[in-house]
């Protein structure tokens, strides 16, 4: 009996064989955005370039899998929703992962609605940009960056001490509408600063430009936004006041809670890399101000915890 069972494991494990060697050989196709700099970028003509595709494609090194990177245009308005964006990809089998997704309870939640409409995305036809995709369940990887908001200074304002939302107290400040950094500088203290807010349209002005001409002293944004303004604009007169706001959310990636044999994979992966070092190396690479996560890995309601500071 012994030896039927030997041999039939011996069978089993030969006919797998090929099965696994198929599976090793199939892309792991991840999305990522094409205009966030420095975390992901994808130019016509130009190599893509970034920590999350430099990420990517250690993590597939890892799998032992061909990367393939889904690029798609999230757009940066008040009616974007960047979870039922990343749902719809992943539901509509167009990558597997969505990379730098921001681990909060509330973009994990099961989605409020059955379907969603795609974003732009690489390839898409006319069609994809009208019909609605059936969403599931979203499952997160562990988390391999922190992502705080951080007060940058205009020219003005170049050397002032800041230690605390408070010490925006005087100054000038701008901020896109419907932001998180929108939030937060509003209900400070009870609606301490607001006298002193003008709000931009995201995605129509120029937040960046506005600061550099002087127009505003500070504002409040996510730490890879003023990483990629530096490395574009080397010589900005626009400062980093070196605060970080307490309250910052880590990033990872999402998937389909119907694959967990791939979230356990790539967080094995990710795990091995972080404990090299690669991670960081790669953050460096890719011009970002690397920050490793921190706990709570995935960050509760943002907004009841704005609101209670």
């Amino acid at each position: 009996m012994r030896r039927s069972l030997a041999a039939w494991s011996a069978a089993a494990i030969l006919m797998a064989a090929p099965l696994v060697a198929r599976a090793a050989e199939e892309p792991l196709r991840i999305c990522l955005d094409e205009d966030r700099p420095p975390l992901s970028v994808h130019q016509k003509g130009k190599t893509a370039a970034g920590f999350d595709v430099l990420l990517a494609q250690a993590v597939a090194e890892r799998l032992r899998r061909p990367l393939t990177i889904q690029w798609f245009e999230s757009k940066l308005d008040e009616d974007s929703s960047p979870q039922l964006e990343a749902n719809a990809l992943l539901s509509d089998g167009r990558c597997a992962l969505v990379g730098g997704y921001a681990l909060t309870t509330d973009s994990l939640v099961k989605p409020g609605m059955k379907t969603a409409r795609l974003p732009d995305f690489a390839g898409a036809k006319r069609e994809d940009r009208r019909r609605r995709v059936e969403l599931g369940v979203l499952a997160p990887s562990q988390p391999y960056v922190y992502s705080p908001m951080t007060v940058v200074l205009g020219p003005k304002a170049k050397g002032r001490k800041i230690g605390d939302i408070g010490d925006l107290a005087g100054l000038r400040l701008v901020i896109e509408s419907g932001s998180l950094g929108d939030a937060i500088l509003m209900t400070f203290d009870k609606g301490r600063l607001i006298d002193n807010i003008t709000h931009l349209v995201p995605g129509r002005d120029d937040l960046f430009g506005a600061l550099q001409r002087g127009d505003y002293d500070a504002t409040l944004i996510d730490l890879a936004r003023l990483d990629a303004h530096r490395a574009a604009q080397p010589d900005t007169a626009i400062t980093a006041s070196g605060y970080y706001y307490p309250i910052g959310a880590n990033r990872g990636y999402v998937g389909l809670a119907s694959d967990p044999a791939l979230i356990e994979a790539v967080n094995m992966a990710l795990g091995q890399l972080a404990a090299e070092g690669r991670i960081a190396e790669l953050g460096k690479q890719a011009g970002l101000t690397y920050l490793p996560p921190r706990e709570p890995a995935i960050l509760g309601d943002v907004w009841m915890k704005i609101i209670q500071r």
